[in-house]
């Protein structure tokens, strides 16, 4: 699923140039905020870490 819509980004943006600003400004904007990235990185963390603790609770 998260390759179709990569797929579907990137072909809207071949048809459609202007909207390759619109991204890249949406993009530089949630990364001007320090909160939203380190929640974005916890999120991605949450899989590993848990197995982990997983292992150490046992």
């Amino acid at each position: 699923m998260k390759w179709l819509l990569l797929g579907a980004l990137l072909g809207l943006l071949l048809v459609c140039p202007p909207l390759l600003a619109l991204v890249l400004a949406a993009v530089t904007a949630a990364l001007s905020k320090p909160l939203l990235v380190a929640v974005g990185l916890g999120l991605a963390a949450r899989p590993y870490v848990a197995r982990r603790a997983r292992r150490w609770a046992r």
